[in-house]
């Protein structure tokens, strides 16, 4: 279990892939059999977030208190150890995600509150997501939004995530032109 010796666990509170029953959740799995990760219930945020997705259906959570819904997703406690392989999973050295703190709710004890993390957009294509889709999210990623949702190894593997996330961004044929911060470099003419 994560509470072996004096680690302190890092909550964190998860509302797309890595979810029981979605494609990443295996990563959890194996981290609950080392004793890296327990399941410590389903949540949901406090304030109202944009929970979207992006190129092949994969879910991002925008860090835009007060726009989008009351997110529902479940929280696990995660080991130092296995905090490195979800930041790795969420792409955080290369500015796919950023893990950054967020007010949760409990489900059944709807008064207690508390401030975990969670893996958001990161902040230089996130303003340009919402955009994209409409400044409309949704409250939680069901099989309903995950279809169509592609595994990293079937993406196209000459580009990197950030490229299709710039891709998927300039395809909306009414571009809100408010991508200038997203930081991808040059696409081949062939690519797009």
């Amino acid at each position: 279990m994560v509470t072996e010796g004096t680690e302190k666990p890092t909550i964190i509170f998860t509302y797309g892939t890595l979810k029981r029953g979605f494609s990443n959740h295996v990563l959890l799995q194996d981290m609950i059999a080392a004793g890296d990760a327990s399941f410590l219930g389903v949540y949901h945020t406090v304030d109202r977030l944009p929970l979207v997705c992006g190129p092949y259906r994969v879910p991002f959570l925008l860090n835009f208190p007060g726009s989008g819904e009351h997110v529902r997703g479940e929280l696990y406690a995660v080991s130092a150890r296995g905090l490195i392989r979800m930041d790795e999973l969420e792409g955080i050295t290369r500015s796919h995600y950023e893990r950054l703190p967020i007010k949760i709710r409990s489900e059944s004890e709807s008064e207690k509150t508390m401030e975990v993390e969670a893996y958001y957009a990161h902040r230089n294509y996130a303003e340009a997501l919402w955009k994209r889709n409409g400044e409309k999210g949704f409250r939680c990623y069901t099989e309903k939004e995950a279809k169509g949702y592609v595994k990293r190894k079937d993406r196209p593997q000459h580009l990197t995530f950030l490229e299709q996330i710039g891709i998927f961004i300039s395809s909306n044929p009414n571009s809100c032109g408010c991508n200038k911060n997203l930081h991808v470099p040059s696409l081949p003419s062939q690519c797009c």
